[in-house]
């Protein structure tokens, strides 16, 4: 498929044409259909009495193939729902806009629409600063080197229900951005742009593009979501021994990626222990070779989380980690280099207590000194900076820090 990388870097998104191959659409709604009832079953059957009920409450209800228990129902019946995402299409572009050989699927999703009208969704970028980094980071970091993650909406339907601000994935919000959000988040917001999906369509987009859900309706909704990154971890893979020779390869030579990337982390962690600065730089360079020093920085903060973490495997009453980041960072998040609880057992409590000093100085650059609020992004008050990375804070200034020479305030 012919892509415009160019506008796509510039815009934040691209719209793309039957990506679905026509003769293909008719049997992957089918194949995406059983699941869909496969899930209403499991919704039902494992709701209890005081439980919503997920389909007849949500927005938009969503199924997640990776996961179970939707993974453990996945089989030849259903392949399809899988294989789409390693068509070239989708695999392939994935792959031609992050600049890289072989992207890898994060999460496979598929939104559905609600059984009454709820309306419009509030405006927001798919970014959480308490346990990722600052939007500055991520601006800074996507025009030196290009996005780490791309995602999609493939409409199985025609689907009109996003709508995104270009460019907003290289600025922060403007002054009239932020009054209107502040004074109602669900309206259109100017300058936006409306997908237009017909059946079969797709819209592959960088986060953190400022974005909208405009209408939640009851109308037929059946729309492919989720990402590609070189970054990814999958704790089921069950499903896969229905899918095709050739696709099962590809989930395995992503997997043992995947352990390699873990591998390398804790090396750079520990080398950070170790106040080893030469090994710290080489290793940000194996996990991110196509990086630069705004990349070296957006790491160090993702590895700031990572580190913070760990800590809190070993010391869940850890002082000073508000409770939000602590249900945030329990939850892998490999493409941000957290890669779970199972990962923070790399580190003995001595290990994890030094980790937590080198990093730690720079989580409280990362604060403010009261809770304030930015509109736009999926968080409420908080401490942390929802913009601002440390001013006049490098990678050097970091190592610097674990003698005790801390810039950056």
């Amino acid at each position: 498929m012919k892509i415009n990388r160019d506008q796509f870097l510039k815009d934040g998104y691209l719209v793309l044409r039957s990506v679905v191959p026509p003769d293909a659409l008719h049997t992957l709604r089918a194949e995406y259909e059983i699941l869909v009832e496969r899930q209403k079953a499991v919704w039902a059957r494992d709701r209890s009495p005081d439980d919503p009920n997920v389909w007849g409450t949500s927005p938009q209800p969503r199924l997640h193939l990776n996961r179970s228990p939707l993974a453990d129902l996945i089989d030849e019946q259903t392949a399809n729902t899988v294989e789409i995402w390693l068509h070239e299409n989708m695999q392939g572009v994935s792959s031609q806009l992050l600049g890289v050989q072989d992207a890898a699927v994060t999460e496979m999703m598929l939104m559905c629409n609600p059984v009454r009208d709820h309306g419009p969704a509030a405006w927001h970028r798919d970014l959480h600063p308490i346990d990722t980094a600052p939007l500055q980071g991520y601006i800074e970091d996507i025009i030196e080197a290009g996005p780490r993650y791309v995602q999609w909406n493939l409409s199985l339907y025609d689907d009109d229900v996003l709508q995104v601000i270009p460019g907003s994935h290289l600025r922060l919000n403007t002054s009239e951005e932020n009054e209107q959000l502040l004074t109602d988040p669900r309206a259109p917001l100017p300058g936006s742009v409306q997908t237009h999906l017909k059946a079969g369509d797709g819209v592959v987009y960088i986060l953190p593009i400022l974005h909208w859900g405009s209408n939640y309706s009851t109308k037929m909704r059946r729309t492919v979501h989720g990402g590609f990154s070189t970054f990814t971890q999958y704790n089921n893979l069950n499903y896969t021994t229905h899918l095709s020779a050739r696709v099962r390869s590809v989930f395995e030579r992503w997997t043992q990626r995947s352990a390699q990337k873990q591998n390398i982390t804790e090396s750079v962690l520990r080398a950070a222990i170790e106040k080893d600065a030469a090994a710290y730089c080489a290793g940000l360079e194996k996990l991110h070779p196509e990086r630069g020093d705004k990349g070296g920085i957006l790491s160090t903060v993702f590895l700031c989380k990572a580190a913070c973490a760990i800590a809190l495997k070993h010391h869940p009453d850890l002082e000073g980690v508000p409770d939000d980041l602590r249900r945030r960072v329990a939850s892998p998040h490999p493409i941000t280099l957290n890669w779970g609880p199972a990962f923070a057992d790399r580190f003995s409590m001595e290990e994890a207590d030094l980790l937590w000093q080198r990093f730690k100085p720079l989580d409280a650059l990362l604060q403010t000194d009261s809770e304030h609020f930015v509109p736009g992004f999926q968080s409420g008050p908080m401490r942390y900076f929802f913009n601002e990375m440390p001013a006049n804070f490098g990678l050097q200034d970091f190592i610097n820090g674990w003698d005790g020479r801390f810039a950056g305030e």
